[in-house]
């Protein structure tokens, strides 16, 4: 079993920047990628961005790409997403995801899940 942590989230202003973090634990972590979604109220959870675990390729969807940057510590288990520029249409839960074999952006491929963690941007 996989447990994933996020933390990180807060309420800015627009045009702060802020630092998510998704810790993740189990028995044998090592997943083939790992991802971040988000959710606004009244929305349904969307793509935000992806990595492949092992070798570091990226993929973002359209709304953040420029200003979000995934990456990865392997020592640590640990996922974060540096984002940038933060505009209040950034507001919503954002959760970070593992995936045992897929990099894509749908959530169907991805097995466990964080608790996800609120972020708001004022304007």
């Amino acid at each position: 079993q996989v447990q994933l942590v996020e933390s990180g989230g807060g309420l800015v202003q627009a045009g702060d920047s802020l630092r998510l973090s998704c810790a993740a634990s189990g028995r044998t972590f090592g997943p083939y990628a790992m991802g971040w979604f988000r959710q606004a109220p009244g929305k349904e959870r969307e793509f935000v961005a992806s990595i492949k675990w092992s070798v570091g390729n990226t993929y973002y969807g359209d709304s953040v790409k420029g200003r979000f940057t995934i990456s990865r510590d392997d020592a640590k288990n640990t996922l974060y997403l540096q984002m940038n520029s933060l505009k209040p249409e950034d507001t919503a839960v954002y959760y970070c995801a593992a995936s045992a074999a897929a990099f894509t952006t749908l959530q169907s491929g991805y097995n466990y899940w964080g608790q996800g963690t609120q972020v708001t941007v004022s304007s």
